[in-house]
């Protein structure tokens, strides 16, 4: 065990391909069946959020164009729950043969270090397929909040003015967004976690919440519609889909970033060759136009790339937001 946490999983990998080579090109063909992927068998792929989020609607978006491409049944699984963790871990449990995927969101590199005991191993039970996309992330308010700028929240907050806001759940970026936010700030905000996106919406655009933090890709149907007032946006620069909502960090906190993700995974043990296999197939979905237009309609700037990427970002996503968790004592007890 020690040595294959010195060896870490692209040395492991590497180490696999190089036996399964050694064993004979017939033994390699039964292990990485990468010639009959797919067969007439249909390909899941879990989306580990409820239906009505944005995770939900990412798959959706990209199954279809993933059927296109692999000319193969593509089907839509929501398997939501504890900030993705649940529909994860279906993920991992399933066979490795190239048939059970996952679209996970930004939680996916928080939950290492938000979760005592995770139920899968991150690194040795997944396999990065590719990154879909970023985003920034809006907090919105009510109607019946009363709030219709930044400036007045940041305003009613720092007289001693105490908000709630709901998020995608305790860990999630968009909550750590907002912690983060409040302790530079010296707000003292109500988090308020949901079970997903879908769930989310309803209750600020019914009231029952103040503020909301979502995926641009999330609110920005109900911003149009009228149904939420956008404030501000995560990210460092202003996103072309909503042009006239600032920046948090234009507005008085300058350096300020954090961007939500999408992202698909796989099984830990799925043969390099169907891993690779299925990355060009979404790398070509991607970059189908009417694909690309539906992201950038809801502000998601498309990424793809390789396996490799992915592994370095969520890589990079653990080691920022787990040190603003444990530094920040942030706990799962209010879920």
């Amino acid at each position: 065990m020690k040595l294959i946490a010195k060896l870490g999983f692209r040395a492991l990998q590497k180490m696999a391909t190089f036996a399964l080579f050694a064993l004979g090109a017939s033994t390699v063909a039964f292990a990485q069946p990468s010639g009959a992927w797919p067969t007439q068998k249909p390909i899941r792929l879990i989306a580990v959020f409820p239906p009505g989020g944005s995770v939900d609607q990412v798959a959706r978006i990209l199954a279809p164009a993933l059927q296109s491409e692999l000319k193969q049944n593509v089907i839509v699984e929501n398997v939501g729950g504890a900030s993705g963790v649940i529909g994860t871990s279906a993920m991992t449990r399933s066979d490795p043969d190239g048939y059970t995927f996952a679209v996970v969101f930004d939680t996916h590199g928080v939950n290492p270090s938000l979760k005592e005991k995770l139920p899968y191993d991150t690194i040795k039970d997944i396999a990065p397929v590719i990154l879909v996309g970023t985003s920034p992330m809006v907090l919105v308010a009510s109607k019946n909040s009363g709030i219709t700028s930044f400036k007045q929240l940041v305003d009613q907050s720092k007289a001693g003015k105490k908000f709630s806001y709901g998020s995608i759940g305790i860990g999630s970026l968009g909550h750590l967004a907002m912690a983060r936010l409040a302790k530079q700030a010296g707000f003292d905000w109500n988090h308020i976690p949901y079970r997903g996106g879908g769930p989310l919406m309803q209750d600020v655009l019914g009231g029952q919440v103040e503020l909301a933090v979502g995926s641009e890709f999330l609110v920005k149907p109900h911003i149009e519609s009228g149904g939420v007032i956008p404030l501000v946006i995560t990210t460092a620069k202003r996103s072309p889909a909503l042009p006239n909502v600032p920046t948090i960090s234009e507005s008085g906190f300058p350096g300020f970033s954090a961007p939500a993700w999408w992202a698909v995974l796989g099984p830990g043990k799925t043969p390099p060759a169907v891993i690779d296999a299925m990355n060009k197939a979404l790398n070509k979905a991607l970059k189908n136009p009417a694909v690309a237009a539906k992201f950038k309609a809801q502000g998601i700037e498309v990424v793809g790339g390789s396996p490799e990427t992915l592994r370095d970002f969520i890589g990079k996503q653990i080691a920022i937001w787990g040190k603003f968790v444990i530094e920040n004592n942030i706990k799962e007890t209010a879920q």
